[in-house]
């Protein structure tokens, strides 16, 4: 039997809930920002981020619900990141059962190398799930646009949102954050949703029994060369 552990389709469905949950709150904290974020900074700065008294009370239930909703944010995060690489770790396993779990955490942590090490991890388990021919180029594709988009999302976090963190706004994130946070969380899910479907198709084809071989009785018979079936009926 070709795979030995069975593709982690448990874990792959953890991931596709993790990061409809990351989108869903990372949504609702820019829904927040748009409506009363730039308000809220403004009501702040006024109260130089201590409000107090009869006036603040609004404020102090506009910050409590902005503080639950970035704890909702960076835990469906966390929660996202957690869940893919558990998948990963499954799905190298479910390719080779010997297959260690350390370069899964070193692709993701180490700086620099995180930059391309995991997009390389993804693309050696989809080879190592026997994909069927023709279907590289595809894979590649969608493999590389998951890997931009993500990027450009990191790019945003790390890069754009100091520099706009002095435009009035609570936290910087936008509709164009959110989009593209979006978009590279539906790549990623197609990825993985790729080699599942190539690992669960691999195994099935490894646990079909062998065909029996054909009874002789159902065989045609051999024809003798110079002999005519006249011949060969008496």
């Amino acid at each position: 039997m070709r795979f030995a552990q069975a593709p982690p389709i448990k874990a792959a469905s953890a991931v596709y809930v993790t990061l409809a949950a990351q989108v869903l709150s990372l949504g609702a904290l820019v829904i927040f920002e748009q409506v009363r974020g730039r308000r809220l900074a403004a009501q702040l700065a006024e109260f130089g981020g201590r409000p107090q008294g009869a006036d603040a009370e609004a404020v102090v239930g506009a910050v409590t619900v902005f503080a639950v909703l970035m704890m909702l944010a960076a835990g469906a995060g966390v929660a996202a990141a957690a869940a893919y690489v558990t998948w990963l770790v499954r799905a190298r396993q479910a390719n080779a059962p010997s297959a260690p779990s350390a370069p899964v955490a070193a692709a993701w942590l180490i700086p620099g190398f995180n930059l391309v090490a995991p997009a390389m991890l993804a693309d050696d388990v989809w080879r190592g799930a026997l994909p069927p021919p023709g279907r590289r180029g595809r894979w590649l594709v969608l493999l590389g646009a998951w890997w931009v988009s993500w990027l450009a999302v990191l790019a945003m976090i790390v890069i754009m949102l100091p520099l706009d963190s002095g435009q009035g706004d609570l936290t910087g994130i936008g509709p164009m954050e959110l989009a593209c946070s979006a978009v590279a969380a539906l790549l990623c899910a197609a990825t993985v949703r790729e080699i599942t479907h190539l690992q669960r198709a691999a195994a099935a084809a490894a646990d079909l029994p062998a065909p029996e071989p054909e009874p002789l009785s159902t065989l045609a018979p051999v024809s003798q060369p110079g002999i005519s079936p006249l011949e060969r009926a008496t």
